[in-house]
């Protein structure tokens, strides 16, 4: 493959919704650009986006995957993004790395929940946006009502900068072809042919509508550049060149969010779409440098909260090819702004500025990571300045170590096409990193800097996983620490108050997903199971009681003799131990026996075998034997009081209370409160963020495993959840009298 400079390269995130038609997309792409003699299908996993087994066998993209696409001197690479909203943190992932977002929408169904996330990601990331309306070749296009009604939705959703720069051309035969609005000019197609388009006329029936949505156009770009509306009223129009460049600035300044219109299935307009990223996607060298934090552990602890992105992006000097065979200079590159028209006036100590330039020194940030069960570990990094060559040795800064970048690559899906440099703002991977992850930067020794990414979300549903056999057991956590290695939402760990295993992701789709992947890679077989509530108990009232150990078996015996009171102590206080003994009822040195006891007995429980908190035990009396008395004596002792006071001091379950905070569009939160006020939830209000309501609620833990499937339902896939212990609090008589009826009662030993 030729080596491409910054400024012929463009990286393109593909997002949108599930079943938009991103992957077929793409294949049909890379198919126009001949890179790929037959256009692959999702639906037979010859996709070259679609390779891992698990997104075949379900239909659906679950991870970050990227293409290329060679376009008349131009390398486009394109990243694949999972639609499904149990996955959409691989989506937000892949703002990163890349300097535009291709963000489709389904003709047929308008603006989905997803759309909207990647929107808001994409502008949390300062990242140009080109939207696509695919799959035109449906008769349900525009829900069945048009071009007019797929327009207003983009309007009323993202503002009228939305524009279009094409039209689109239907008739019997279907969606066939595109007005470009620009040039004035008709692409037309073979639906299901190799995506090269025939150019022509406008036709006759749609002049009037193109010249007026042209108008339109023009008078947008010239918005916001008084040299551009000084030739608009001048000449009535701005000439077709200098048209083109100022879309470029427009987009790249998010002035302009242009719609595109194609059908990925059948391949019509595709190629007239890698024209436009060619043309008017931000080139890899007009990004703005890089804000990133000196890797010296002294400076970032002076900086402390001063944690900039490197979707944080600030000030630039860039000199790139406009992509219509015109060299602009320019003061600043997208991404200035640090997002809603905020500015960076001054550098705190500790950030540097990192010019996206062959010349600055050698600097990769990895942001996916893959696991080949033949090539072992796979690193995908962008070059974030510098010439990377294969064979070379970088310093890890995030872990302090060496590596050496054997086989430098580029990813064609799965296939690995090696190259022997790679230049700044560039895509590649490499293999076989010893101790490199996904988020680590490395580079040049002496110029040592640290990407900061955005925080990862948490995972918002867990279950517990047991191993089928023995030998799933051994190789369970090897398994799941490469799943981990990809997917860094994935959480795994054993609690240590129920022993069990739990697996943590973003969902039920997400979980089960990693269990199928265990079985297909790994060969581990696992079942899934709702964790255990970590239930509590306390006491109600204050109790006495007598504890008294004898026992005599020949030789010296055995003698304990201890009186207790327990009394109940405020929520999270846990255990308070006091000791009254005066006159040496029992010797000093056995009193630490009875608290012993007592600690043992109370973390075993005394209901439902779950431990018992937020009291306080004092021995205040007792006798000894001289001869047969000692620690094991008043240890046994005291678990015998303990249990007798227990009887007398209304023992009751406590649970664990979540705080819970929703976020849904705003339609959704009378059906959400009312949700969560059936599983004994206490809405604590509701705040605007946007186009959605967050509600705070505080609901136990035992009514939220499986909310994530609910919330899902009830919003249509477009709410997300959080959720933390806040406190524990008193079971209802009828809730706890179930979970004692199938909880077994502890069984102590009086002797040890």
């Amino acid at each position: 493959m030729k080596i491409y400079q910054g400024n012929e390269i463009r990286n393109v995130a593909v997002a949108g919704h599930a079943r938009s038609g991103k992957t077929t997309l793409i294949a049909a792409l890379l198919h126009a650009a001949k890179m790929t003699s037959v256009q692959g299908k999702v639906s037979d996993g010859s996709a070259v986006t679609a390779y891992d087994e698990e997104d075949q066998a379900r239909g659906t993209t679950m991870q970050n995957a990227v293409a290329i696409a060679e376009w008349q001197g131009v390398k486009i690479n394109l990243v694949d993004t999972p639609g499904f909203h149990t996955f959409s943190h691989e989506a937000r992932a892949a703002m990163l790395p890349v300097e535009a977002a291709l963000v489709l929408v389904n003709a047929q169904c308008g603006v989905e929940a997803v759309t909207e996330r990647v929107w808001t990601w994409a502008a949390e990331a300062n990242l140009p946006r080109i939207v696509v309306l695919n799959q035109m070749d449906s008769p349900r296009a525009g829900g069945g009502h048009g071009l007019a009604a797929l327009m207003e939705d983009l309007h009323e959703r993202w503002g009228r900068t939305c524009a279009p720069v094409q039209l689109p051309i239907t008739g019997p035969e279907g969606f066939h072809g595109v007005v470009d609005l620009v040039t004035m000019q008709a692409f037309f197609y073979q639906p299901g042919g190799n995506g090269s388009g025939r150019i022509g006329e406008v036709p006759n029936h749609m002049l009037t509508a193109a010249r007026t949505a042209h108008e339109a156009l023009v008078e947008l770009v010239a918005e916001g550049k008084d040299e551009l509306l000084e030739e608009f009223f001048e000449q009535g129009t701005i000439p077709e060149q200098h048209l083109i460049t100022a879309l470029h600035e427009a987009i790249r300044e998010d002035r302009i969010f242009p719609v595109l219109f194609a059908s990925g299935e059948t391949n019509v307009a595709t190629d007239h779409l890698l024209d436009f990223i060619k043309v008017y996607a931000p080139a890899a060298t007009e990004r703005a440098s890089m804000a990133v934090m000196t890797a010296s552990p002294e400076t970032s602890a002076e900086t402390g909260a001063a944690q900039s992105t490197v979707m944080q992006t600030v000030g630039a000097s860039a000199s790139s090819q406009s992509g219509n065979g015109g060299s602009q200079d320019s003061d600043e590159g997208y991404g200035m702004r640090l997002g809603n028209g905020r500015t960076l006036d001054k550098i705190d100590t500790g950030v540097l500025l990192r010019r996206v330039a062959d010349s600055e020194p050698v600097a990769i940030y990895v942001y996916k990571t893959m696991s080949d069960p033949f090539t072992g570990r796979i690193s995908f990094f962008k070059v974030v300045s510098g010439v990377v060559k294969t064979d070379s040795i970088v310093e890890n800064y995030t872990r302090n170590g060496q590596e050496r970048l054997s086989h430098l690559s580029v990813m064609q899906g799965r296939k690995a096409i090696e190259v022997v440099e790679l230049h700044a703002g560039d895509l590649g991977a490499v293999a076989k990193l010893r101790d490199t992850f996904t988020g680590d930067t490395l580079g040049q020794k002496g110029s040592e800097i640290r990407v900061e990414t955005e925080p990862r979300p948490e995972p918002s549903m867990t279950y517990a996983i047991e191993p089928k056999t023995r030998a799933d057991e051994d190789k369970l956590a090897a398994a799941l620490h490469k799943i981990m290695e990809e997917d860094q939402l994935v959480r795994f760990f054993r609690d240590p108050e129920t022993h069990e295993f739990l697996v943590a992701g973003s969902g039920q789709q997400h979980i089960e997903a990693i269990v199928s992947r265990l079985k297909r890679r790994y060969h581990t077989e696992v079942t899934l199971k709702a964790p255990k509530v970590p239930y509590r108990e306390t006491i109600r009232t204050k109790s006495e009681a007598q504890g008294r150990h004898k026992k005599q078996s020949g030789g010296h015996g055995q003698f304990g003799d201890c009186k207790i009171r327990l009394e109940p102590l405020a929520r999270g206080a846990g255990f308070e131990f006091g000791n009254e003994i005066f006159g040496g009822s029992i010797p000093r040195q056995y009193v630490p026996a009875v608290e012993k006891g007592i600690i043992e007995t109370a973390l075993r429980g005394y209901l439902a075998g779950f431990p018992v908190v937020d009291f306080k035990a004092t021995v205040y009396d007792g006798s000894y034997h001289e001869v047969d008395s000692n620690e094991l004596s008043f240890k046994v002792a005291g678990r015998l009081a303990f249990r007798k006071a227990m009887e007398q001091a209304k023992p009751c379950l406590l649970e664990p209370i979540m705080k819970v905070d929703v976020e849904a569009p705003e339609e959704f939160a009378g059906a959400l409160m009312g949700d969560l006020n059936g599983r004994r939830g206490r809405v604590q209000g509701m705040q605007a963020r946007g186009r959605n309501a967050v509600i705070a609620a505080e609901v136990p833990m035992a009514e939220m495993l499986t909310y994530g499937v609910t919330l899902t339902s009830l919003t249509q896939g477009r709410g997300s959840f959080h959720m933390e212990l806040k406190h524990y609090d008193i079971v209802p008589q009828p809730v706890a009298e179930k979970i004692l009826a199938t909880a077994k009662r502890p069984v102590e030993a009086e002797e040890e």
